[in-house]
């Protein structure tokens, strides 16, 4: 009875995990387009966990580490090299159109100078200055789209009911998660009146209901206190798209929004000892794949406790940089594309339906083969240099309306460094046959 009891409480909170993440609300189309144009962020969890470089947040609560010595780190924490110009300038040249910058974790250590607590950077670290303000005010300047991560759970403040997996400080007390409650919402409206984020990016719903986060309740305050801003679906389902972490989803999400956060090694803050660095071509083909299936990729980086950021996280954009901005037509404002089994590669489609992209994650032997294609082709071409590449269609029966198979040559001297990008412009809309 005892394990079946068990396995109840483990699938409810599995369930719920996954709706926070993977379900949202209908959202405002409008309010929507820039995100869904936009296809990469950039992530950036900064914090005191950079001092010693260990896991933000999770290593008290989970006792790898005592709460009090995870807390020492609030001495080493200087942001004594932080310059947000270079911040914004490496983002830029990423190709992202928004970032985003955990403005508090789960420790409760907040980067601004926040009046509803002393757990801040400029009242206990020796930085003694906000971190969210030059954020903001310098990504607008670039014309950047300006996004906030804060945490819901906040396991350091004295009305949360948790302070680490082993220690409870209530069950049961709704004065006392009243009062956490009234603090929490308190603190988000500051951050969002305070600093106009265009986007706002909540995390930790799983250790509480929709009812007891008063999750609806947030999602109509945030409306009302920045017109335009949109939400991340952490907030039991309330938000505006869907945030699935780490692993990109295997078939295309039925969310119409959606956005893979992931790390470039195995850390979100940084970790010296941390070396396992994506390539930039893993990371290229992640963001393709993302792409294709209609979604965007926020992708972190780890500053160091003074500000300045690892030379494997900046050459890794860099990299990345290079590739958007050669294929940017293929990246910003298109559409997701083909649906699997037209194409052995990710694919968009340009927002007026009159061209296909087709990413090659491989050196083609020869040809590239696209079945189903209903359309005449007026022209293929390489993306970034123009180059006009000749096709054939064959198996086409004068007696089938089945579209006969289109090969394309790509000859080896065409390819990209990292993944090639071939345009097929075609006559009118796009037009694929679907059976029946």
């Amino acid at each position: 009875m005892i394990k079946k009891c068990l396995f109840i409480v483990i699938l409810i909170l599995c369930t719920n995990i996954y709706f926070s993440y993977g379900q949202t609300v209908n959202p405002n189309e409008k309010e929507m387009q820039w995100f869904a144009d936009a296809k990469l962020g950039v992530f950036i969890h900064w914090g005191i966990y950079a001092v010693n470089g260990i896991d933000e947040s999770w290593s008290f609560y989970n006792d790898y580490i005592s709460y009090e010595d995870y807390m020492k780190q609030l001495s080493g924490f200087t942001a004594s090299k932080f310059n947000v110009d270079s911040w914004v300038d490496l983002i830029k040249e990423s190709g992202a159109k928004y970032a985003v910058l955990t403005a508090k974790h789960h420790d409760g250590v907040a980067l601004w100078d926040t009046k509803f607590s002393e757990l801040n950077v400029v009242d206990r670290t020796p930085a003694k200055k906000d971190l969210v303000a030059p954020f903001c005010n310098t990504l607008r300047k670039n014309k950047l789209k300006v996004g906030l991560y804060y945490s819901l759970i906040d396991w350091s403040h004295p009305d949360y009911p948790a302070k680490t997996k082993s220690y409870k400080r209530y069950e049961n007390d709704s004065l006392r998660w009243n009062k956490f409650v009234n603090f929490y919402s308190s603190q988000v409206k500051e951050l969002v009146t305070n600093y106009k984020p265009d986007l706002i990016w909540f995390d930790g719903d799983w250790e509480h209901s929709a009812e007891e986060w008063q999750s609806k309740k947030l999602r109509n305050d945030l409306k009302s206190w920045k017109r335009g801003i949109i939400i991340n679906s952490r907030i039991n389902g309330y938000g505006d798209y869907a945030t699935p972490e780490q692993g990109i989803p295997i078939n295309r999400p039925k969310n119409k929004y959606w956005e893979l956060c992931m790390t470039m090694n195995d850390s979100w803050g940084y970790q010296a000892n941390d070396k396992n660095y994506k390539s930039v071509n893993q990371i290229i083909r992640l963001f393709s794949d993302c792409i294709s299936n209609g979604g965007n990729l926020l992708l972190d980086i780890g500053p160091k406790q003074d500000g300045t950021i690892a030379q494997e996280q900046i050459d890794i954009l860099k990299g990345l940089g290079r590739w958007t901005k050669k294929h940017a037509e293929a990246i910003y404002g298109t559409k997701e594309g083909l649906p699997p089994g037209y194409f052995y590669g990710p694919s968009t489609i340009s927002k007026d339906k009159k061209t296909l992209y087709l990413f090659l994650p491989y050196k083609p032997n020869k040809t590239i083969v696209l079945k189903g294609l209903k359309n005449k082709i007026n022209r293929i071409r390489v993306v970034g240099n123009g180059t006009k590449l000749s096709h054939k269609i064959y198996s086409k029966a004068y007696w089938s309306n089945v579209p006969g198979i289109v090969y394309i040559d790509v000859p080896e001297y065409v390819l990209d460094e990292e993944l090639t990008v071939i345009a097929i412009q075609l006559k009118g809309e796009l037009d694929f046959y679907k059976e029946k």
